[in-house]
């Protein structure tokens, strides 16, 4: 079994600059992809970022200029650096690896709420 477990959410104001993480832990051969994904309340789960196992990464659209994802293949971590963040930024935001042990498979982590107050 395979482990993700998030840190870093929290209230935050309007402007702010959290970063969040994601440590994977368990029977893990390699990671392939990596991401962050958040749900809001009443919306369905959308990407934030990813982050293959090379250097490319990729953002949704509203996204892009002021989050990075980042990742650190000798500790299986990835992060979030969100920056401005706006009161829409309100959220539950998951982590999500596709690990390979005997097969690949999909994982997320139990989530982080990160509220935005204005």
């Amino acid at each position: 079994q395979v482990q993700l477990v998030e840190s870093g959410g929290g209230l935050v104001q309007a402007g702010g600059s959290p970063r969040l993480s994601c440590a994977a832990s368990g029977r893990i051969f390699s990671i392939n992809a990596m991401g962050w994904y958040r749900q809001a309340p009443g919306k369905q789960r959308e990407l934030v970022a990813g982050i293959p196992s090379g250097r490319s990464t990729n953002y949704a659209n509203s996204m892009k200029g002021r989050f990075i994802i980042s990742r650190d293949n000798a500790k299986n971590t990835v992060c979030l650096q969100m920056n401005s963040l706006k009161p829409e930024d309100t959220a539950v935001y998951y982590c999500n690896a596709e690990v390979t042990w005997y097969a690949s498979r999909n994982y997320w982590g139990q989530g982080t709420q990160v509220t935005v107050s204005s």
